[in-house]
């Protein structure tokens, strides 16, 4: 039967079935390139995503400017994914600080975020382990705006 679902759509060299589309399917199909499947580009992509120590090479990454567009993405990511726990860490260590009836709430607040983050920097690294791109909905564009001149 020729039912529009049952099609595969050829994109990239690479086979997809209708069902198999995210909404940012042109995306992570442009960041996984050849590139991707060297062990040592993935153990690089995979030392970015090591909590806090990965936002040092991954900020080098960007400042030195040679590397490759998937490698760009993910230390954009590394980089964001970083900042913005640090940002927020700090805010409410500082809230705990400040406002005494707030402590409490903002210190259960600031362990949610950092376990948040570890446990995301460690689905990032399992995903560039399988070889799959590593995107976070939202977080991903958020993070390609960023642009380190």
């Amino acid at each position: 039967m020729n039912h529009p679902l049952n099609r595969l759509i050829k994109t990239n060299n690479h086979n997809f079935s209708p069902n198999d589309r995210s909404p940012d399917f042109i995306c992570s199909t442009d960041l996984m390139s050849d590139a991707s499947l060297n062990p040592t580009n993935r153990l690089s992509l995979f030392v970015y995503f090591i909590p806090i120590i990965g936002f040092f090479p991954a900020l080098w990454t960007l400042y030195r400017r040679q590397c490759s567009k998937e490698e760009k993405a993910v230390c954009r990511l590394a980089v964001t994914l970083a900042g913005t726990w640090l940002l927020g860490y700090l805010l409410m260590g500082c809230g705990a600080e400040t406002f005494e009836f707030l402590a409490l709430r903002l210190l259960i607040l600031n362990s949610f975020l950092t376990s948040g983050y570890f446990l995301v920097s460690l689905w990032l690294m399992f995903l560039i382990v399988k070889g799959k791109p590593a995107r976070l909905p939202g977080f991903s564009q958020w993070a390609q705006r960023l642009d380190l001149r």
